[in-house]
């Protein structure tokens, strides 16, 4: 069964190790075989992997576009052990990750990756938001 793929006008999408960019009119593709595929949306450059989650997506994303690539999987190796140590309690995630990828697949890594992008923001958020509702220190005298 083929894969089915809406493009917005301009968007682009991996394929392979080739870009597709898009006219500027919506376009409907459908891919058989297998290859990787990412959406634009998707897809994160060492410039937008800006924190230890996005390092971690990052790796996967480029085991994912190069099976053969050890340096992806060393990275990732290091990356997620040193996540899990600054964040226990995303054991759960970094399990998941790390089971899709011993069975090869590496797309559903891909997506157990967004989840602790989504999980790591959250936590940010709330240590942000106790930052800004702890008295200054003025206030404790």
């Amino acid at each position: 069964m083929a894969l089915k793929v809406e493009l917005k006008p301009g968007e682009k999408l991996l394929v392979g190790n080739c870009i597709i960019t898009n006219s500027d009119q919506r376009t409907r593709l459908f891919i058989e075989g297998r290859a990787p595929i990412l959406r634009e949306k998707d897809i994160l450059t060492s410039e937008t992997a800006t924190t230890p989650a996005k390092r971690i997506y990052l790796a996967i994303q480029l085991m994912y576009i190069d099976e053969d690539s050890d340096a992806a999987r060393t990275a990732y190796t290091e990356l997620s052990r040193d996540f899990l140590e600054a964040v226990p309690s995303a054991a759960d995630i970094i399990n998941q990750i790390n089971n899709e990828i011993l069975t090869g697949a590496l797309y559903k890594a891909l997506k157990a990756a967004q989840r602790l992008t989504e999980y790591e923001q959250e936590l940010l958020s709330h240590a942000s938001a106790r930052r800004t509702s702890l008295p200054a220190d003025d206030e404790n005298r």
